[in-house]
């Protein structure tokens, strides 16, 4: 008895170590110049030349934090404002200025199915954050607007998934039955 409270002492200190989840936030300032995003910027895959970052005042295209943003180009669609996440991720939300009547919206997708689509934004001057409205895990986020470069936007937050708490009980439940199972056959 003693050897399964052991192990499941060791095995609950080993859960307590797990990651927590914690928001990773795109400013966009490590960027350094002026030009397209690149590609793979942050860790997740945002359409070849569909956003350019730049700095400096620009009104009402205003930075929420730093001096960079980023903006699709013009003429862009939703298509070249898609931004894929390599593995599926809550998507918190992102902060938005710019021109009245840019509107802007996430439409979320996990898997090629859309699974939920934020409120309506529209933008001005102050940069005001869009939330996703949506709790579950999404791998690709698309920036829907009518009007494309007509907003700026900042600080792109986003959690990794990491495993829930009922997880690591379930996990610690049957490692104690395997412990009891193994004493009562070491009994037999």
């Amino acid at each position: 008895m003693k050897k399964i409270i052991r192990s499941l002492a060791v095995v609950a200190a080993l859960a307590s170590l797990a990651p927590a989840a914690s928001a990773t936030v795109l400013t966009f300032d490590d960027i350094g110049s002026d030009g397209f995003l690149p590609s793979n910027y942050g860790g997740l895959n945002w359409v070849v030349d569909g956003w350019t970052a730049f700095s400096g005042e620009q009104a009402p295209f205003a930075a929420h934090s730093g001096d960079f943003r980023i903006t699709t180009q013009w003429g862009g669609d939703d298509v070249a404002a898609t931004i894929g996440l390599i593995t599926p991720t809550v998507f918190q939300g992102a902060y938005f200025a710019g021109l009245s009547g840019a509107e802007v919206s996430f439409k979320l997708y996990l898997g090629g199915n859309l699974v939920g689509t934020s409120a309506l934004l529209n933008p001005s001057a102050t940069p005001t954050f869009l939330t996703s409205g949506y709790n579950g895990l999404v791998d690709t986020v698309v920036v829907s607007s009518k009007e494309h470069a007509g907003f700026v936007m900042d600080d792109f937050t986003f959690t990794a998934s990491v495993p829930e708490p009922e997880t690591y009980a379930l996990m610690l439940a049957g490692l104690g039955l395997l412990g009891f199972a193994r004493r009562r056959a070491a009994k037999a």
